[in-house]
């Protein structure tokens, strides 16, 4: 399974619209949406008005990550904003399983992220309530960083995790993905990359994309 889902965030924010359309007739798979409150990483990014013109405009599914704090005072909204999946950071929560339910609830998928200085070994006791978990490559907050090499270990002992209990959970990995590492991202086990800079700063995106999923 080789899934691609580009950053929005990366985009060209003066022609948003042009972009999600160039996303629309390429191969991705999703549309990724990073939400930044400001307050649990170090910028603000797109809010509901935003992730509603998304959802107008986009034909692929919306793939949101929350780096926010107090996920579970806005996950039900991004659910019916029109979210396809729903992914908040482990480390900002004390208990993540009610957090999950109410994305359940909503008939979303449910995704739960760690930064690279969280031990991989957290999310096991989740891996089979969960749809998906993202690994980030690089901390979060900001594009355009270089991928951290230890990630793979990360990947490679989650895929081995997810395989020793039979589960279908999907592993996605988000930052400093790029056309030279992603055969090895997908071959330690990865299914979704998230691509923002490889993709949207790419002299063509759309084969940018392509060349990915190779």
């Amino acid at each position: 399974m080789k899934y691609i889902a580009p950053s929005i965030l990366s985009a060209d924010f003066g022609h948003l619209a042009n972009d999600i359309h160039m996303i629309n007739e390429s191969d991705a798979d999703w549309l990724h949406i990073d939400v930044m409150d400001g307050v649990f990483v170090p910028n603000i990014s797109f809010g509901f008005p935003l992730m509603k013109a998304f959802k107008q405009h986009s034909t692929k599914p919306l793939d949101v990550h929350l780096m926010i704090v107090h996920p579970e005072k806005y996950v039900e909204r991004f659910c019916d904003a029109g979210a396809y999946s729903v992914g908040f950071h482990l480390e900002a929560v004390e208990d993540p399983l009610p957090i999950l339910d109410l994305i359940k609830a909503k008939g979303v998928r449910t995704c739960l992220t760690i930064n690279p200085d969280i031990p991989a070994e957290r999310l096991v006791p989740y891996l089979d309530k969960v749809d998906m978990v993202l690994i980030m490559s690089v901390f979060a907050g900001f594009g355009g960083q270089k991928f951290i090499p230890e990630s793979l270990d990360k990947i490679r002992f989650i895929k081995s995790e997810i395989t020793k209990r039979g589960l279908n959970t999907l592993i996605e990995v988000d930052g400093g993905v790029s056309i030279d590492n992603a055969a090895t991202l997908f071959a330690a086990g990865a299914d979704v990359l998230v691509a923002g800079s490889a993709v949207f700063g790419a002299d063509s995106p759309t084969e940018a994309i392509r060349a990915m999923k190779a």
